[in-house]
């Protein structure tokens, strides 16, 4: 099977994207070919967003054979403007200055032609969980295994739940060994009602022997206010993608953990009536409880009670806003 594997945490790397390269290794292992296309950074919550006028530039990221080093995977390699020439037998993926849903576009459309056909698209594996809707509705994971259905090819979002960070490279290759078997089975029994699969794999030691359960997706929303907190004006430059995602992946670390086991503004009034407001810095800063809340408060049976049991969560979906229906007719105003 030829599979297009996407992400949204970017190139490998232990800090933001540590598992990509433990899955693509596994699917190679199994015989598939695979061919990669990335954001050349992180761009997590991101959606399936297109970034409207700017010009998508590639680059070429040649992976070094994945090893152990000191308790971790490697997940080293170098980078290039140019790619290989075409007699190399270097492995090589591309690296895009945009999102996953536009690499799922330039990975179909625009490379491999020599490969064949793409059998399947597969997002992921995602840095932590996309379970329930408030993280599977931001989620770039997911985004790109939309954006693939929406160009009529088969898609799995896939995505790593994790309870701690230690990268453990066992526990890591358990869970590509069990997406690997979980994807082959997937494609083989392909349900044609279903345009992609949200798929949880929990980071859990010996995950293959747990079970592998169908779910709904939990619908909550946020509960505690905003996801934005007020900062003070920053004097420098605002804090990259990554440092946020790391900051935010240690809340959820928290979070999960918790799970095993604002004030008012100040604008005022003037003399006119008029609104003068505060300048005010926002910095986003989502509250994971609430997430985690909806779990506790729900019954079981749906995809963050799944991965909270350490079962992994397999969502049928459909790639569109169905709309709610016994509306029909024409709509009178009144006077």
């Amino acid at each position: 099977m030829h599979i297009l594997v996407t992400n949204d945490d970017g190139p490998p790397s232990n800090q933001s994207s540590p598992y990509v390269h433990s899955l693509v290794t596994s699917l190679q292992k199994a015989g598939h070919t695979v061919s990669v296309v990335l954001p050349h950074t992180q761009r997590s919550w991101i959606g399936k967003a297109h970034l409207v006028g700017h010009s998508v530039k590639p680059s070429y990221f040649r992976p070094d054979p994945l090893t152990v080093e000191n308790g971790r995977f490697n997940n080293t390699g170098t980078t290039s403007n140019r790619p290989l020439p075409q007699h190399a037998q270097d492995e090589e993926w591309i690296l895009v200055d945009s999102t996953p849903a536009s690499c799922v576009q330039i990975g179909l459309f625009h490379y491999f032609k020599a490969r064949g056909p793409i059998d399947l698209v597969v997002s992921g594996p995602n840095y932590g969980r996309n379970s329930t809707a408030v993280f599977s509705l931001s989620s770039g994971t997911i985004g790109g295994a939309m954006e693939a259905a929406v160009c009529g090819v088969k898609a799995i979002a896939l995505s790593y739940a994790f309870f701690d960070r230690n990268h453990d490279p066992e526990i890591i290759s358990g869970a590509s060994a069990l997406s690997v078997r979980l994807i082959d089975h997937l494609f083989a029994n392909w349900d044609p009602s279903v345009h992609l699969y949200s798929v949880n794999v929990p980071l859990v030691e010996d995950v293959g022997s747990h079970k592998i359960l169908w779910t709904e997706m939990l619908q909550n929303s946020w509960k505690s206010g905003s996801c934005f907190q007020e900062i003070e004006v920053p004097e420098t430059e605002d804090q990259g993608p990554e440092e946020v995602e790391a900051a935010m992946r240690k809340a959820e670390e928290r979070a999960g953990r918790k799970e095993q086991g604002m004030a008012d503004g100040t604008d005022t009034p003037t003399s006119t009536g008029h609104i003068r407001y505060k300048h005010k810095h926002f910095q986003w800063a989502p509250q994971f409880g609430d997430v985690y809340q909806s779990v506790e408060d729900a019954p079981p049976g749906n995809d963050g009670w799944a991965v909270k049991e350490g079962y992994t969560s397999v969502t049928p979906l459909r790639a569109n806003f169905m709309h709610v229906p016994n509306f029909s007719g024409e709509i009178k105003l009144g006077s």
